[in-house]
C-alpha cells in the first residue's frame, strides 16, 4: 500500500465533542512542507519532526470524509497545538461531504484543508477520490467552492502533472485555471504523471519521469496562484533551487527516511535565527510526550518507528536502529527503551 494515502475504514459513531481551537497560523508559510504519507504522518511523527523544524508545514495522512461523517471523529482530527502550522488532508468527491469535514477540520483549529487529488491506488480510485479526479475538474471545483464557503481557513489541491495518455500541458492548464477560478488557495503539483492502470502505487513514485518544467512552466502561467512543487526533491540544497521559481517545496519519503535533513530548514528556508537544536535534544524533548501517550494506551513502537532515522548516516545509527526495533514492542516497553538507545549513539 503506498504511503501516498489511502482510505480508512470508519468505526463507530463519534461519541467525542471536537474541540475548538483557535487557528495558531492565521497566514501559511509554504515555502517548505513535508508531504501527506499513510501509516506515516500520524501525530506521532508530527510531533517530532516540529521538535526539529519550527516551521516547516505539515500535513496529517489522508483522512477520508466517510471516516470523518461516519466514524470515531478525535482518532483521525486529534493532534497536539505544538503541531502548528499543520494541514488536513481529506479523500472525498461529494461537495456536501467536502464542505461538511471541512467545518470539522476547522473546528479542530488545523490551519489548511487539501484536497487529495494526487494519490494513484485502486482503493482511492474505487472511492472517488485521488488522481482519477484529475478527469473531473469542475468536480474538484465544486468541492472546492463549497469547502470554501464552508470555512475561513485556505482550502488547496494536491495532484499530479496529469493521468495516463491525459497528459498534455493544455489539459493541465485548463484543470489549473477551473480550479483557480473555484478559489484554490494554493496547488500542489507532483511533477510526475500517475499510470492509473499497470502500476502500483509504489511504481507511481519512481517510474513516471518527473517533469519540474511543466510545474515551473504551469507557474509561470499562473503567477497568482501560489504553487508548490513535489516529487524527487530530497535536500535543501534542492529546496532553495526551486524556491528560485516556485513558492514552496514540498518533501515526501526523504523526510521521514531521514527526519534530519530538517533540521537546518528553519535557518536554510525561512531565515530564522535560532541554531538547529542537536538530535539528542529533541529526544530529551520528545519524552514527556511519549509518558503521556504511554499513559494514554499507545504503545511504545507506535511512537518510535518513527525515530529509527533520526541518526541516518552517522554513528551509532545501526545500534539505534536495532535496539529500538528489538525492543520497543515488548509489552510494557516504556521510555527506559528510548534513553537506552540513546546511550548507544554518540
Amino acid at each position: 500500500m503506498s504511503p501516498e494515502s489511502t482510505p480508512f475504514s470508519a468505526p463507530a459513531p463519534d461519541p467525542v465533542p471536537a474541540p475548538a481551537p483557535v487557528s495558531a497560523t492565521p497566514r501559511l508559510d509554504r515555502r517548505l512542507s513535508v508531504a501527506p504519507m499513510l501509516d506515516w504522518t500520524d501525530r506521532h511523527y508530527r510531533y517530532f519532526a516540529r521538535l526539529i523544524t519550527r516551521h516547516t508545514l505539515l500535513y496529517t495522512e489522508m483522512v477520508t470524509t466517510g471516516a470523518l461523517i461516519h466514524g470515531v471523529r478525535a482518532r483521525f482530527l486529534r493532534y497536539d497545538p505544538a503541531e502548528h502550522p499543520v494541514a488536513l488532508q481529506l479523500g472525498g468527491s461529494d461537495p456536501a461531504q467536502m464542505a461538511e469535514c471541512a467545518r470539522m477540520g476547522a473546528d479542530w483549529g488545523y490551519d489548511e484543508l487539501n484536497i487529495n487529488v494526487g494519490c494513484p491506488s485502486d482503493r482511492v480510485q474505487s472511492g472517488r477520490f485521488g488522481a482519477c479526479l484529475m478527469a473531473e475538474p469542475e468536480l474538484v471545483a465544486d468541492c472546492v467552492a463549497a469547502m470554501k464557503a464552508a470555512v475561513a481557513i485556505p482550502v488547496t489541491v494536491k495532484t499530479r502533472i496529469g493521468i495516463d495518455e491525459r497528459d498534455s500541458y493544455e489539459e493541465l492548464a485548463a484543470f489549473t485555471r477551473i480550479l483557480q477560478d473555484a478559489g484554490c488557495d494554493a496547488l500542489i503539483v507532483h511533477a510526475r504523471k500517475a499510470w492509473l492502470k499497470g502500476l502500483s502505487p509504489r511504481e507511481n513514485r519512481d517510474v513516471p519521469p518527473l517533469r519540474y518544467d511543466v510545474v515551473h512552466r504551469l507557474k509561470a502561467d499562473f503567477l497568482a496562484l501560489p504553487m508548490v512543487i513535489n516529487g524527487g526533491i530530497t535536500t535543501l540544497e534542492q529546496t532553495t533551487e526551486q524556491l528560485a521559481v516556485m513558492d514552496g517545496v514540498m518533501i515526501g519519503r526523504e523526510a521521514y527516511q531521514n527526519p534530519w535533513l530538517l533540521a537546518a530548514a528553519d535557518q536554510a528556508i525561512f531565515g530564522a535565527g535560532t541554531s538547529p537544536p542537536t538530535p539528542h535534544a529533541v529526544l530529551e524533548a520528545l519524552v514527556p510526550y511519549i509518558e503521556q501517550r504511554l499513559a494514554e494506551g499507545v504503545p511504545l513502537n507506535a511512537m518510535t518507528r518513527h525515530l529509527l532515522g533520526l541518526f541516518h548516516a552517522r554513528p551509532g545509527a545501526k545500534a539505534w536502529r536495532r535496539h529500538l526495533s528489538q525492543q520497543a514492542h515488548r509489552p510494557g516497553a516504556g521510555v527506559e527503551v528510548l534513553l537506552e538507545a540513546m546511550r548507544r549513539v554518540g
